[in-house]
């Protein structure tokens, strides 16, 4: 099923199954039974497809991303987190911190994994039996906070309003049995910056939710950004940041565009 988040012109919002150019209610409960009625929804906005409860990342989770930044291969997955009010929906702004400054934000193209029930201690080969489904993410990050101003960690750099765009639809899992066979691409403008597959990922995706569960319960609803392949615009020469103007689009083979502008932060 293609589940999108809408909402309509009363603002009510919904979840419904997207069939070709028309979007069916879903009813019940997205993390235990729900189906897809014949009410058939008119969005007016395309909203992320989840509302996360917590939101995990995975760094330096492609050989070529690893190698470009300087970085040695991980042993073991590098895990940080992203703030749930940094979402941002399809199409919205991202937008430049000017009130905490930064002039270094970077694009990061990424397959989102989304978990579906309460899991802990899984192993790898039951890890994807926890997965509701997938959708395409941008890690967008503020490097200059990321690496010099955020005390030491990555957390601050990576969690500015609108640095979490995900979306457009949540395909769930029955729809992508291997998470491990999906091309991937960044483009910015119309420049292809990133191009990658998933299988080139160092820890696969039953690996991350293994290693993440191991005794650390993820609840429903959390969404796991599992890296980013190589291209990103600090490692490029000259390097190119994001500026007011751009737009940045996330594509994965199997999930669809998402599309999102880039604008200054009015303060």
């Amino acid at each position: 099923m293609e589940i999108a988040r809408i909402q309509q012109a009363d603002g009510s919002i919904h979840y419904g199954s997207e069939i070709g150019n028309q979007v069916y209610r879903i009813e019940g409960d997205l993390y235990g039974k729900f189906q897809q009625t014949d009410e058939l929804l008119q969005p007016i906005k395309r909203l992320a497809p989840i509302v996360p409860t917590a939101i995990f990342c995975i760094g330096l989770n492609y050989k070529d991303h690893a190698e470009e930044t300087g970085s040695p291969l991980p042993e073991h997955p590098v895990v940080f987190m992203k703030n749930p009010a940094s979402v941002c929906h399809p199409s919205d702004l991202i937008l430049l911190p000017r009130h905490l400054h930064s002039d270094q934000v970077d694009f990061e193209a990424e397959l989102a994994v989304v978990i579906g029930k309460r899991c802990k201690n899984v192993s790898v080969d039951h890890a994807l039996d926890y997965v509701l489904g997938y959708t395409c993410a941008n890690d967008v990050s503020a490097r200059d906070w990321q690496k010099f101003h955020g005390g030491g960690q990555w957390v601050k750099g990576k969690s500015f309003d609108t640095f979490c765009p995900l979306g457009p639809i949540l395909v769930t899992a029955d729809r992508i049995p291997n998470p491990q066979i999906l091309p991937i691409r960044g483009i910015l403008n119309s420049d292809i910056r990133q191009e990658s597959w998933t299988g080139d990922m160092i820890f696969s995706v039953a690996e991350i939710i293994s290693f993440l569960s191991g005794s650390t319960t993820l609840l429903p609803g959390t969404v796991i950004l599992t890296g980013t392949p190589s291209g990103v615009g600090m490692a490029a020469d000259p390097q190119r940041f994001l500026k007011q103007g751009d737009q940045f689009t996330v594509e994965i083979t199997g999930i669809g565009c998402l599309r999102n502008p880039v604008a200054a932060e009015t303060i």
